[in-house]
């Protein structure tokens, strides 16, 4: 069933809206496949805008490279594309322009080019690994929905949205901060990764309205991110055991928003780490939500901040509404969204099967959408010009009683055959979470970051880092 966001007729049963954004993949390398073998129709003959086996992207030898699926058993499967494709702004105008500037037509067809420059620095700088053997053909190969069991299941069992873009055409930070906060500023990069301007969860707070930012294994990074969130009392902050026992005991949050594990070894699904344990991720996210009191009345978000160099056929339309007068960074207007990205809607009271997007002839949906709905659902005013005019998808929510079925029975998260060969490196997000964390005021503690080498050594210094923060805060004067 392909359905629009017109109207809102299930909004109202919805008291509990979780997002779990996850990084750096493109719609096609996770679910272009998904309906591929029944001619790119959903169970009721809707259209579904998945892979035929003729795109295709032009190689370093001028011939075309088509897209593929991954062959079963391909050693490193779960570390596909093999490496860290080329990531921000001017890496995203070369690959779908074919420049850097972004000029011209968007073709998409520069993602093999891109990633071979790309594989060409990497290979060569101790701070990056690759899988050996990999190519820069290999950001044309796609998962099957039998590799990625969870994530396909829940696409076919509930909602798949299968035109959300990211909300700007560049890295993690940026799109993570419109997720949040309908703007980045103006900024195009991750070296700006804090904010001044208010966010959803201020909102929030100021009509009364529970929310919950969970990090996986280690304190929110995002909550790093805001004036209003880094002011925000420490109950509305916990780790991934945290949002379990909340689900269970019926205790969460209106708004919830969880962050996966942002290590090397965590299951962020960050290329180059291992795909399967976001699949265990997201499992864990649904059986917690689903087995639940709430489960009746929850919407569950499942996304990805942005496309991160991996190959998607679709060219992202133009026609964004800029959220500000910010200056954006590199003449950069913020009129254009970024690259197709997965998103799935999961809820008892979605249709199975269903294919949902923006109506025609208006903006499509994008992670301000996320924003959008939240402020329809608690009545809220819209934090920027871009979540004002940004569609909701509160009207996917049709069913009038809740669905018994369950899509996952019997469905296992696979396991990757391989060891990580990242394991010992550090994360980029780790390294912005420190440096976050080195500048929270802690009384007597005056010193610089300390020398980071290991992931183990990133993770330590922000927990502990955190905890003192939170320590001083406790017993600070009110």
């Amino acid at each position: 069933m392909t359905l629009t966001t017109a109207g809102s007729p299930g909004l109202e049963a919805i008291e509990h809206l979780v997002v779990l954004m996850l990084e750096n993949r493109s719609f096609d390398q996770m679910l272009g496949y998904l309906y591929a073998q029944v001619g790119n129709l959903s169970p009721d003959g809707s259209a579904y805008e998945g892979l035929t086996g003729r795109e295709q992207s032009t190689g370093t030898d001028g011939r075309p490279v088509p897209v593929r699926p991954v062959q079963p058993g391909r050693p490193y499967l779960y570390y596909l594309p093999g490496a860290d494709p080329g990531e921000g702004f001017v890496n995203t105008n070369d690959q779908l322009f074919g420049n850097d500037a972004g000029t011209g037509p968007v073709t998409n067809n520069g993602f093999v080019i891109n990633y071979s420059q790309t594989l060409a620095w990497e290979a060569n700088d101790p701070r990056w690994s690759v899988v050996p053997g990999t190519t820069a053909d290999d950001i044309m190969t796609m998962f099957t929905p039998e590799q990625l069991p969870v994530l396909s299941a829940l696409a076919r069992g509930y909602a798949v949205c299968d035109h959300w873009y990211a909300s700007v055409p560049t890295e993690t930070i940026p799109n993570r901060a419109f997720t949040c906060a309908g703007t980045s500023q103006g900024h195009l990069d991750d070296k700006t990764h804090s904010f001044t301007c208010p966010s959803i969860f201020g909102a929030l707070s100021g009509h009364n309205v529970s929310w919950s930012i969970y990090g996986y294994d280690e304190p929110p990074l995002t909550r790093q991110n805001f004036p209003d969130t880094l002011a925000a009392a420490a109950s509305h902050f916990g780790l991934f055991t945290d949002f379990q026992a909340a689900a269970a005991a019926g205790r969460l949050a209106s708004f919830v928003f969880l962050e996966p594990s942002w290590s090397s070894t965590g299951n962020s699904q960050h290329p180059n780490y291992d795909v399967a344990l976001g699949e265990q991720l997201i499992l864990d996210v649904y059986n917690a939500l689903s087995r639940g009191p709430g489960w009746d009345t929850t919407m569950l978000v499942i996304t990805y901040d942005e496309h991160g160099g991996c190959y998607d056929h679709v060219p992202p339309p133009g026609g964004a509404t800029p959220p500000d007068n910010s200056v954006g960074e590199m003449g950069f207007a913020f009129d254009r969204f970024g690259v197709r990205v997965p998103a799935v809607l999961v809820s008892p009271l979605v249709p199975a099967g269903t294919v949902f997007r923006a109506p025609a002839g208006g903006p499509p949906l994008d992670h301000t959408s996320i924003l959008k709905t939240v402020e329809l659902r608690w009545g809220l005013p819209p934090l920027t010009r871009r979540d004002a005019a940004a569609p909701a998808f509160d009207s996917v929510a049709s069913l009038p009683q809740a669905r018994t079925d369950d899509p996952l029975a019997g469905v296992t998260a696979p396991v990757a055959a391989e060891p990580n060969l990242s394991a010992l490196l550090p994360s980029h997000l780790q390294q912005v979470h420190a440096d976050l964390v080195s500048r929270l005021a802690v009384p007597g503690d005056h010193s610089a970051m300390p020398v980071l080498s290991t992931a183990d050594d990133y993770s330590s210094y922000i927990r502990s880092r955190t905890a003192a923060w939170e320590a001083a805060r406790a017993v600070a004067p009110s």
